[in-house]
């Protein structure tokens, strides 16, 4: 059993369109709504590919209970933490070119009374599960220390612990020593102090990350693929999406198949790159089921091109 556990919930609404003209009265060409948030967008993943997995988060007000009732598909398993504030809606815009326009709202503080339901109901859920994968950012006001507090309580169980975060509440959780951190490009440069331009700057900054506590780092790169570093040494892959249409969700897919493909090594991330490129080709927020997948396309290098300019360097 896979559990996450996603404090910031929200739902998802995208929107594609044809150009982001701004100012202009824009016409969409399709739009869809989704359960969203890093943690529930891993259960949707999992759940779609047979894996059995449990959802924890809260929920309250009317797109609390729309949320509720898109989460109501089959394989997720959720457990609900009532609070009074309204969970969040944001706004995907998407453009034929796969260029994403995200707008996110804050989301519902918690009272700390609800936060510690929140973290009570991850422990129960958690207790017995293999992975615990705690994504997202947090509400206004929690404490950035909520994701390290998971991983102290959980320390005397076998749950092992994936944290998907930015920030000061992924810098917390690193002497924690967590089986794996998912973060991407911006969120790595971040987490070091400094760009990360080539493939080399990559596995730098995922070095230092990884020096300073998780067993892995899994740092995801756009159209670049992924790498991987741990105490065996650091890995990159890649796999070609031919017609990219949303990148909205595809790390948190990624990270899904990483878990799923046993969460070390190079086949974890085969599995993660297959699951998260097959993400990227599709519409919207949708995850990819076992049809989507194409683990024969993705190639782990044998070498890592140190040299190799990130896209969108200039």
């Amino acid at each position: 059993m896979i559990v996450t556990v996603t404090p910031n919930p929200s739902l998802d609404r995208t929107v594609e369109i044809d150009a982001l003209v701004r100012g202009d009265v824009l016409r969409a060409r399709r739009a869809s709504v989704e359960a969203g948030g890093k943690g529930v967008n891993i259960s949707r993943a999992l759940a779609a590919n047979a894996i059995p997995t449990l959802a924890v988060l809260p929920s309250g007000g009317f797109e609390g209970a729309q949320l509720t009732g898109l989460l109501a598909t089959p394989g997720v398993e959720v457990v609900l933490v009532r609070i009074a504030g309204a969970v969040r809606a944001n706004i995907s815009i998407v453009e034929p070119d796969g260029t994403v326009t995200k707008i996110n709202e804050p989301g519902p503080e918690l009272t700390n009374d609800e936060l510690d339901a929140l973290s009570q109901a991850t422990l129960r859920a958690a207790a017995g599960a293999e992975w615990l994968a705690a994504s997202g950012s947090l509400p206004p006001g929690a404490p950035p220390g909520f994701y390290a507090r998971l991983i102290e309580l959980l320390a005397p169980t076998s749950c092992r612990i994936a944290v998907d975060s930015s920030g000061e509440p992924l810098l917390r959780v690193l002497p924690l020593r967590p089986d794996v951190v998912k973060p991407n490009r911006e969120e790595l440069a971040e987490a070091v102090g400094g760009s990360i331009d080539t493939l080399g700057d990559a596995v730098d900054a995922a070095g230092r990350l990884q020096e300073k506590g998780p067993r892995a780092v899994l740092a995801s790169l756009g159209a670049d693929g992924a790498i991987l570093v741990d105490a065996s040494g650091a890995l990159h892959g890649e796999a070609p999406v031919e017609t990219p249409l949303s990148a909205v969700g595809a790390g948190d897919s990624l990270l899904a198949g990483f878990l799923a493909g046993g969460g070390s090594g190079r086949q974890a991330l085969l599995e993660g790159l297959a699951w998260g490129a097959a993400a990227a080709s599709l519409p919207g927020s949708r995850v990819p089921g076992p049809s989507d997948l194409r683990r024969d396309a993705v190639l782990i290098h044998s070498h890592i091109d140190r040299q190799r300019r990130l896209k969108g360097v200039s």
